[in-house]
């Protein structure tokens, strides 16, 4: 192999830092057959990848990556490195701004190809072409020409003249076999409870009967952050553990249910328990762990609906045990103070993986850390593979432990146990096309049709994603013929949720929830920007009694799409 004749002088490096160094990333299933890692960097994302992967503390640096103006004010180019297996795999790289006007359609976006060779590419940023309609940094993606691409990236911005980055840190692998590793896992115990459902489960499992271990929560159930989503998430390396604990291997006599839907509250997750769990009776689970303590701000009840959800899963038949998880942010923000008395009241086993890493994640290497910010978290809300493991073995610590303890009695009285924040919503149960309820008469007026484009998530070992909520109704604006009439239902209960499609489509509009003649919710669909499931409370009483309930496109938008994708009803 020849060199150039000449080779031109090397460039003086630019300050830089990095966001993204040593990030895992598979390129998920599209329509056209290619692989799409998308990772979202709106939301404050940019900011705390700046802050956790490249040590940025700069507000002024920080509050200039908030606008695509400023982002340009501070970056001079992107350099980008892809690894991969295969070295002649060809990847795109794609940082798109999000615009004002359509914010998916009419920001800048910029492209680069990165051969997988482990080797730098520089996007200067003088070079591109951008929109006047740019607003903010939106999302990066990694374009792969077949799905199920497995990579390493780094992404690292060079900063213009005048600023400044601290040196890279470099760091130590996770020693996972160290007697520092078990001390922190330790300290993710924060009761084993009532141990009797629990080492009920184990036993049967070791006796070779069939036993199911379910998980139920957000994002970080449904493994965002791990690579790949399906294998490498906190809840299949709980399955795993069990499975070696007392099983007789993979897909034998141990089953797997995994039901986490990002963005999601337990507020959402008591309504959809029957459908995603249960899965409409054929699943009985035997363990059930519970994950909503970093999405459950968003809980109108502020506590009342995850307790209602323990509740609901604590009082079936088959007395199946439920383990308490309490996630962490990479701000070190979860809801445990809120949440944990829920599972003190019924005596249940919690294990809280902010009680392990938070600590340690401020000590030096070499004198207390086992694992670094940078390390666990993914971006500012999931964990990488690494941190997902941490998770499992937070569980897997705990389900050891009883494991060597004497059995307790199983004296859970539910009726005898006052809810410590409330369980008002405890007999909730999804009402839409293919759930009718017995004591609704509904006219769905001109929500007619059926809303195919969804938020859809990867169950259990699946790597494509299951729409949730595909039976429900949708008013077309576009397509109604200017008829717009309201989706209106009789209905005799306690309590109703609404739950409705957010979307950031410009041609979504709004929508209120009127009861009785008086209107009750402003449904906004934008509030939250993304195609994802919200749930929200209609009305919430004691008294059971007959209602009429309607949904009416909110004025000047009735030209709009608005989709119900369900009822929770009491």
């Amino acid at each position: 192999m020849e060199g150039p004749k000449a080779p031109k002088d090397p460039t003086k490096k630019r300050k830089s830092f990095y966001i993204m160094r040593g990030k895992s990333v598979a390129g998920s299933p599209q329509p056209d057959g290619r692989g799409i890692q998308f990772l979202y960097m709106n939301d404050g994302r940019m900011l705390s990848s700046a802050r956790l992967v490249g040590g940025i503390e700069d507000e002024e640096m920080l509050k200039l990556m908030e606008t695509t103006e400023g982002f340009r004010r501070l970056v001079h180019s992107i350099g980008v490195t892809v690894e991969a297996d295969d070295r002649e795999l060809m990847t795109e790289f794609c940082l798109q701004m999000y615009g004002h006007r359509d914010v998916y359609g009419s920001g800048t976006t910029l492209r680069m190809p990165v051969q997988a060779n482990g080797m730098e590419h520089i996007l200067e940023l003088e070079s591109c072409r951008w929109s006047d309609d740019d607003n903010l940094p939106g999302q990066i993606r990694f374009e792969f020409p077949q799905a199920g691409a497995l990579a390493t990236v780094a992404v690292r911005f060079y900063l213009q003249d005048g600023f400044d980055a601290p040196e890279v840190e470099e760091e130590e692998p996770v020693d996972f076999d160290s007697p520092l590793y078990r001390q922190m896992l330790e300290k993710s115990l924060v009761q084993t409870g009532n141990n009797a459902r629990l080492k009920q489960a184990i036993d049967r499992a070791r006796r070779g009967e069939d036993v199911t271990v379910a998980f139920i929560g957000g994002s970080i159930t449904q493994g965002a952050g791990a690579i790949p989503i399906n294998t490498q998430c906190y809840a299949y390396k709980t399955f795993c553990g069990f499975c070696e604990l007392a099983g007789r291997g993979l897909d034998d006599n141990v089953h797997f249910v995994k039901a986490g839907v990002g963005g999601t509250p337990s507020e959402l997750g008591m309504i959809r328990y029957e459908k995603d769990v249960l899965r409409e009776g054929s699943v009985v689970p035997d363990i059930v762990v519970v994950e909503f303590a970093v999405n459950d701000e968003g809980d109108e009840t502020k506590g009342e609906c995850y307790d209602s959800l323990v509740r609901k899963i604590l009082s079936a038949e088959n007395r199946p045990a439920v383990i308490l998880l309490f996630a962490v942010f990479a701000n070190d923000f979860n809801l445990q103070e809120r949440l944990a008395p829920v599972g003190r009241a019924y005596d249940l086993p919690m294990v809280s993986t902010r009680d392990a890493v938070v600590e340690q994640f401020y000590q030096k290497p070499g004198s207390g850390r086992v694992v670094s910010k940078n390390q666990f978290f993914y971006d500012s809300y999931h964990p990488t593979n690494v941190g997902h493991r941490i998770m499992a073995d937070g569980i897997l610590c705990l389900l050891q432990k009883v494991d060597g303890q004497e059995a307790d009695e199983d004296t859970l009285e539910l009726d005898k146990i006052e809810p410590p924040i409330g369980g008002a919503f405890e007999r909730v149960r999804l009402m839409d096309r293919s759930h009718p309820f017995s004591e609704a008469a509904i006219d769905c007026g001109s929500f007619d049709r059926v809303d195919t484009e969804l938020q859809a998530v990867e169950m259990d070992l699946n790597l494509k994603g299951t729409p949730e909520f595909a039976d429900n109704w949708v008013h077309r604006g576009a397509e109604s013929g200017g008829e717009c009439r309201p989706f209106a239902m009789d209905i005799t209960c306690e309590s109703l949720l609404l739950v409705s499609k957010d979307s950031a489509a410009n041609q979504v509009g709004c929508a209120e929830v009127w009861v009785d003649g008086e209107k009750v919710l402003y449904a906004d669909p934008h509030v939250n920007g993304w195609t994802h499931c919200n749930a929200q409370i209609c009305f919430k009483s004691t008294e059971r009694k007959r209602r009429h309930v309607e949904v009416r496109m909110a004025p000047g938008h009735e030209d709009k799409d608005f989709t119900i994708l369900g009822w929770g009803v009491v």
